[in-house]
């Protein structure tokens, strides 16, 4: 998600509000307080009225904490409802990018709780690998974007896919993507979400396609060799194409570095071609 000036101060200022919150709850209440942030962010994005209310900044802050008390209050736990005051409290760029930011709350408040877990990594992984499963399922992908499809129709369609084979939170944040697109594709919002996950560990991610399954020892020497050239801690997320021939293809952000078979010959018929 891009925030406008405004809103990144408020996003921030309103994530210190959520880490305070998730700091001083129980690990298993977390997963409730995303779902239910989750749950506000749709209430919002399908009321215009009201969303636009929320974020009006040119209103008295303590008039939009009072409508969110009365509209909210014993629907949701005293947590979610902190946030949620906290966020409709604070100026946003505009009404959409608060819906944005309750969401990206929603994303940070689950990520908390499978850091706690101890589960960040798995869920990470779960989500980059759902992600290219989809990318390579043309008609699933295409059935889960498809805008005028019902909602009900498309989450039992990706339940079938995940139902009791990913982390709880895995399944919430997928959960939310498909019933709550927004504009985005499937494929590219689990790229967003296994993103985040990575940033919360303060990483960056390199998107690795091999000729090959690679060693456990292999992958530690690529991560410890990628660190060196990028001067941080790097993660995989590895996937196998035979297709390539030999070597690697490795994308950190916008930068490739292709070391495939395939990629030096196309380099050698661009070469002789000039």
């Amino acid at each position: 998600m891009t925030f406008q000036a405004a809103s990144r101060e408020a996003l921030a200022a309103v994530e210190l509000k959520l880490l305070d919150v998730v700091e001083g709850t129980a690990a298993a209440a977390a997963g409730p307080l995303g779902e239910e942030l989750f749950a506000v962010a749709g209430l919002l994005d399908r009321e215009i009225g009201l969303r636009r209310t929320l974020a009006d900044s040119s209103t008295d802050p303590a008039a939009r904490e009072r409508l969110a008390r009365d509209l909210l209050g014993g629907k949701v736990a005293d947590d979610t409802l902190q946030v949620t005051v906290a966020a409709v409290s604070a100026r946003w760029s505009s009404p959409r990018e608060l819906v944005d930011g309750i969401e990206s709350l929603a994303t940070t408040a689950l990520l908390a709780r499978s850091e706690r877990d101890g589960r960040l990594d798995a869920v990470e992984d779960e989500l980059f690998r759902l992600g290219r499963i989809i990318a390579d399922q043309t008609e699933l992908e295409q059935a889960l974007s498809d805008r005028t499809a019902a909602v009900e129709g498309k989450l039992s369609l990706i339940n079938g896919l995940i139902d009791g084979k990913v982390d709880p939170t895995t399944a919430t944040l997928v959960a939310n993507l498909v019933g709550q697109p927004r504009g985005r594709t499937v494929v590219q919002g689990l790229e967003n979400l296994a993103s985040e996950a990575a940033k919360r560990r303060e990483r960056s991610v390199a998107h690795v396609i091999s000729a090959g399954p690679l060693s456990a020892e292999q992958q530690e020497r690529l991560a410890a060799t990628l660190q060196r050239i990028y001067g941080r801690p790097i993660g995989l997320h590895v996937e196998v194409d035979e297709s390539l021939g030999g070597g690697l293809v490795v994308k950190v952000g916008d930068e490739v570095i292709d070391g495939s078979t395939a990629g030096r010959l196309e380099a050698l018929r661009r070469k002789l071609a000039s």
